[in-house]
């Protein structure tokens, strides 16, 4: 009995088109990415010395533009239903203070009614924003 020589099997894995897909998956979610520009709501905040600079996101923060127009943690809300919106946002364990943006050029008697809305809500405390001059 002659024994045979044995075969070798010169296997070649082809990863040309392994390549291919991973660089369609690549393109295609680079493509279809949505990149979110956060919207800037664009107020001018009055100026005070006294003002400190306050590092803590446990804030729900309520815009006031010079039209009137209310943000709520960048929702635009109506002054009618400001005081639910925070009800539900201030239920959050994480949230409960106000802090208040308002322009220069906003109607007083509108902040007024923001800091109303923002008592009867049961905010811990409200913080009105300034600019250091």
């Amino acid at each position: 009995m002659a024994s045979e020589p044995r075969r070798r099997s010169n296997v070649v894995l082809n990863l040309t088109p392994l390549i291919d897909i991973v660089f369609l998956l690549l393109v295609f979610f680079m493509l279809t990415a949505h990149f979110i520009e956060e919207e800037r709501i664009d107020i001018q905040l009055p100026r005070a010395s006294s003002s400190d600079r306050l590092e803590n996101d446990q804030y729900i923060t309520v815009h006031l533009t010079p039209e009137g127009v209310l943000y709520v943690d960048g929702v635009i809300t109506d002054l009618s239903d400001l005081t639910e919106v925070l009800k539900g946002a201030l239920h959050s364990p994480e949230k409960n203070f106000v802090r208040l943006k308002g322009d220069q050029q906003a109607q007083f008697g509108k902040a007024v009614q923001i800091i109303d809305a923002v008592r009867l809500a049961g905010a811990g405390a409200l913080d009105i924003q300034t600019e250091k001059p």
